[in-house]
């Protein structure tokens, strides 16, 4: 059930149905000639948000203030026992079980990689679940075989295939790490995640540090684009998401 609100709440959060949600109803009064004052504030507010809600400026500094939440407690004086990968870096549409196609949050699976080839951590748990589809299987398997083709030993891998959101991953980890004797964990995930994956992991009882990666705004100021752009509106659905995500799971008891 709370998988299912999650996704229609998704969708609620998504800019460009408010878009929709406000431009339809507005045009609809305006031919019809009635109720002129409502049929422009909803008119008003559909254009006020693609224009707003696509500027650089504003989204770039959106996203700054939720990756700066993200803080490194990696150790360096410590060998894990094993890091944690969480899922969230395949594009389904565009896979096949032998062709991944990756999406933006592809440094997850290479920063695990790394720590792994370089004696960091001595295992990994890979956690993701089913794709959508029973030809692709979990997104876990995927990244799992990704693992082995760069030269990790199979051995060294876990594999955890049922997750379908972070609350999942955390508390399906803390059974794999407690089965498998693992005490020091490395959780890895993209800096924008990071308070909502610590907080899901903590309320589970599993303690890990943190090594975020895959930043979107390092500094806003950089960004040399100026006018509004389609891809801005996407990233403030994702930021509206990934806020609005944490206050629910907040509210639920599924963050510490």
């Amino acid at each position: 059930m709370f998988f299912l609100l999650s996704k229609t709440l998704d969708l609620a959060l998504d800019p460009l149905w408010w878009v929709l949600a406000s431009l339809i109803p507005g045009l609809v009064l305006l031919l019809r000639g009635t109720r002129r004052r409502l049929a422009i504030g909803l008119c008003s507010f559909a254009v006020m948000v693609l224009v707003v809600g696509s500027t650089p400026a504003l989204v770039d500094r959106l996203w700054h203030g939720l990756e700066d939440d993200a803080l490194v407690t990696m150790r360096v004086d410590v060998t894990y026992d094993a890091v944690v990968l969480l899922g969230g870096t395949i594009n389904p549409l565009g896979s096949t079980r032998t062709d991944p196609a990756w999406n933006d949050n592809i440094e997850r699976l290479i920063t695990t990689w790394k720590l792994l080839s370089t004696g960091r951590a001595r295992s990994v748990i890979v956690t993701g679940g089913p794709l959508g589809t029973a030809s692709l299987g979990s997104e876990a398997e995927l990244l799992a075989a990704q693992l082995e083709a760069w030269g990790i030993a199979h051995e060294r891998i876990v594999i955890e295939a049922k997750a379908l959101n972070t609350r999942e991953n955390a508390s399906y980890t803390k059974e794999l790490a407690a089965s498998h004797g693992f005490t020091t964990l490395l959780l890895v995930t993209s800096a924008y995640h990071v308070p909502r994956a610590v907080g899901c992991f903590r309320a589970a009882g599993v303690e890990v540090d943190v090594l975020p990666v895959d930043y979107r705004v390092r500094d806003p100021a950089h960004d040399a684009h100026v006018l509004p752009r389609v891809g801005y509106l996407d990233d403030l659905g994702q930021y509206v998401h990934e806020r609005v995500g944490t206050l629910v799971y907040r509210v639920m008891g599924y963050v510490k």
